[in-house]
């Protein structure tokens, strides 16, 4: 009896604390807004792409010509001793020479056989690439985030069926106990009474455990606070007018796995073309400008104390790698069997994404039957344990046949609860494979 008292307590004052907390009201829309702001993998995907955004401009292209510069200064201190022809000799010590020199170069190449045009395209498909990849990462997050929530929608509906369950145990047990202080019961039924209090109880308190640990999945998901408490529309409309041959149709146009491989066939072609420039010529020009100056202690009548050069200079290079052992005809031909293989593996995914989409309609279908049938069940099962309550109360019937019927309805409304949030679920499914799902609202 003490163990009931205490946990029916520890109920009370959960119940309690619920209804004193005011919680806000989640929208699905407000949750993926809020995901989208603060999701981490959706920021380390929207720097990737300010990655790609850096690398395709014309800075990184090969495009621009390169200027360097160079700038020097030396001291040099020696002694000398010369002697001439004449017999006579010049003797030096600590003789002093500074030097100094400055100089600007530019080149540019003018051809490289096409190597820069073909790098940079390639460049610029794979921010292309990117954006793709960023656009998977924000799908599996939405799905995420919906199976989520529906999670939470699902648990707010079973703790609202088990408290349901618990109060009308507990209303039970109290008719048992006045039943047994009139003579009208036994303490056997007082016991059992007893304990199916002590287990719905046990049940609820899990059921608000699970409850709690979805809504701090969810805030971790949506990169907030995970103490965050909230509620959730546990409301659910369906797409049933969305057709099957119109889905497969615009998942070969707009599924995202089927336009990375597109996307990557295009970026092995543009290798085939690269490869190739090593077959071309390399046409370059280059100019500058120099300036060199020396100051220099004279060490005889001959030689000169300062001296200044400067002067611009010019030059147009050309190399051609005629022959380099096959290496590029190697690189060229891996590259041709790369975009093969590219193409059968698109073709693989297409047969896949038909198979998959096909799969989750029917998937899909069945789970709408399925929650058309738990909703008559349920309804049968409800009208059958008010029935029985009615007998119950009159005593027409016993303990044991009265908890069936509850336990019977119970069951119905969590598998009511679990088919309303799995049709869901497959239709989010489908929509993400014909790459509907962000269009979704």
């Amino acid at each position: 009896m003490q163990l009931r008292v205490y946990i029916i307590g520890v109920i009370l004052m959960t119940i309690g604390s619920v209804k004193l907390n005011a919680q806000e009201l989640l929208t699905k829309e407000e949750a993926i807004n809020i995901a989208m702001t603060n999701n981490y993998d959706i920021k380390v995907s929207h720097n990737d792409i300010a990655v790609a955004d850096n690398n395709k401009g014309i800075l990184n292209s090969g495009y621009l010509p390169r200027v360097s510069s160079s700038a020097g200064a030396n001291y040099n201190k020696n002694d000398s001793e010369t002697t001439f022809a004449s017999g006579d000799s010049n003797e030096v010590n600590g003789a002093e020479s500074r030097s100094y020199n400055a100089s600007v170069r530019l080149d540019y190449t003018l051809f490289d056989g096409f190597n820069r045009k073909y790098t940079l395209k390639r460049l610029q498909e794979t921010k292309n690439l990117t954006e793709l990849q960023a656009r998977q990462i924000l799908e599996n997050t939405v799905v995420q985030l919906y199976t989520s929530y529906y999670e939470i929608a699902r648990l707010t509906e079973n703790q609202k069926n088990q408290q349901e369950i618990l109060e009308v145990s507990k209303e039970r047990m109290k008719r048992t106990e006045y039943n047994f202080e009139y003579g009208q019961n036994t303490k056997l039924d007082v016991l059992n009474a007893e304990v199916i209090v002590n287990n719905d109880s046990v049940t609820y308190l899990e059921v608000n455990r699970q409850l709690a640990n979805a809504k701090r999945d969810l805030n971790v998901l949506m990169g907030r606070n995970v103490t965050t408490d909230f509620k959730v529309d546990t409301a659910v409309d369906y797409k049933i007018d969305i057709e099957r041959e119109k889905l497969v149709e615009a998942g070969k146009l707009n599924n995202v796995g089927l336009l990375q491989a597109q996307k990557n066939i295009e970026l092995s072609k543009y290798d085939i073309k690269i490869n190739r420039a090593g077959w071309m010529p390399t046409v370059g020009v280059n100019g500058g400008y120099s300036w060199n100056s020396s100051n220099n202690e004279p060490v005889n009548q001959f030689s000169p104390a300062t001296s200044t050069q400067q002067g611009i200079n010019g030059g147009v290079s050309l190399s051609w790698n005629i022959f380099d052992g096959g290496t590029t005809r190697n690189r060229v031909q891996n590259a041709k069997i790369a975009v093969d293989s590219r193409e059968i593996n698109k073709e693989q995914l297409e047969q896949q994404l038909d198979r998959d989409i096909n799969n989750a309609w029917e998937t899909y279908q069945n789970r709408l039957y399925t929650l058309k049938v738990q909703e008559r069940n349920r309804d049968t099962n409800k009208r059958n344990f008010e029935l029985t309550n009615e007998r119950y109360k009159l005593g027409q019937i016993n303990s044991i046949n009265y908890r069936q019927a509850q336990v019977d309805l119970l069951n119905a409304e969590l598998s009511l609860s679990s088919a309303k949030y799995e049709a869901k679920n497959a239709e989010i499914q489908l929509l993400q494979l014909s790459g509907k799902l962000l269009d979704t609202k």
